[in-house]
């Protein structure tokens, strides 16, 4: 589970082989969230408001990263 980016004290990572649809993980502390990369919803879990709106800000600005983070970790 490489972590792919730190956003203050959130870590942001990717599991290899992982199931769609493509989708990355965020802990803070305690919480932790999965967020698909095409739609930026939820799909599992949740982080505090700050922390959310934080995630969110920079997955709308780094999703052809994202995109390119998952094809590399999900060679199917």
């Amino acid at each position: 589970m490489p972590t792919i980016a730190q956003i203050n004290s959130i870590k942001v990572y990717m599991y290899f082989d992982d199931h769609a649809p493509p989708h990355f993980h965020a802990i803070y502390n305690e919480y932790e969230i999965q967020i698909e990369i095409k739609t930026l919803k939820t799909l599992h879990g949740s982080l505090p408001k700050k922390q959310y709106q934080s995630v969110i800000d920079w997955a709308e600005k780094s999703q052809d990263y994202l995109n390119f983070k998952w094809k590399e970790f999900n060679k199917q």
